[in-house]
């Protein structure tokens, strides 16, 4: 992390997990234990447990974000959450691109960019997510892909418009595995998405840009890899439904 030119931020991702009820604990457990963090906390949950988590982290410095949204303001769309439903709501943050969205739900490039334009439109903060397949890393075409996921997403976004989104590199054969990139692996890939983002809008806005990690980072390896320079933070799965190791994570990424 270089805290002197960008925030770092830690992210929880509950994926569909937690009644509201459950949810609400959770947070309360949750929020004691980060008030005095030296990054910036964001709790992503499901639809149904949005309210109950704002409700628990009023007062608060933590982030409550959702987990997708439509690109349309509203329509024919059974099943769909749009941007301005969660901006009405107090919601400050959704995540877009996610591995498991782009892997069961047949989410693109094309319709990631279509749901950040919607995102920015309604006011919210964004964590877009990137990264490669087991095969493509195998295939060593991991930074031109990323790199292209990087440049469609942000496609039509203005520089200070990139002020409003967080960029999550998930390597897809991380995610929910166990397996981690090395901490020189994460901060590799992260580096070129700064590098793609500089050749997009210059190296001072890369500069600022938060790129975090997000292929299961865990209390044990965290801060190996936020000590990387341009790992700024976390994506955070299963170890974001245990308070204690979400806390640790967090002052890894505030020490």
């Amino acid at each position: 992390m270089n805290k002197k030119l960008r925030k770092a931020v830690i992210a929880g991702n509950w994926k569909m997990n937690k009644t509201p009820a459950e949810a609400k604990e959770l947070a309360r457990a949750v929020k004691p234990l980060v008030k005095d963090a030296g990054c910036g906390v964001v709790l992503c949950v499901p639809y149904v447990d949005l309210q109950a988590v704002l409700d628990a982290v009023k007062g608060s410095a933590i982030g409550v974000g959702a987990e997708n949204c439509h690109w349309a303001a509203s329509g024919a769309f059974t099943g769909e959450v749009s941007a301005p439903m969660l901006a009405s709501m107090g919601v400050r943050y959704v995540i877009l691109g996610h591995s498991e969205r782009r892997g069961y739900f047949g989410e693109t490039d094309e319709t990631v960019n279509k749901r950040l334009r919607a995102a920015l439109d309604a006011g919210l903060n964004a964590i877009v997510c990137v990264g490669e397949s087991l095969r493509q890393r195998e295939q060593g075409v991991t930074a031109e892909l990323v790199g292209l996921q990087t440049k469609i997403a942000l496609g039509g976004v203005s520089k200070e418009e990139l002020k409003r989104i967080i960029v999550a590199y998930e390597p897809i054969w991380a995610i929910g595995t166990g397996k981690t990139a090395t901490a020189a692996q994460a901060n590799e890939v992260c580096a070129s998405i700064r590098a793609t983002a500089a050749g997009l809008y210059g190296k001072d806005a890369a500069d600022g840009l938060t790129v975090q990690y997000g292929g299961s980072m865990n209390a044990k390896n965290a801060a190996e890899l936020l000590a990387q320079p341009d790992v700024d933070g976390g994506l955070i799965g299963g170890a974001s439904l245990r308070p204690a190791d979400f806390a640790e994570i967090v002052k890894a990424a505030g020490d």
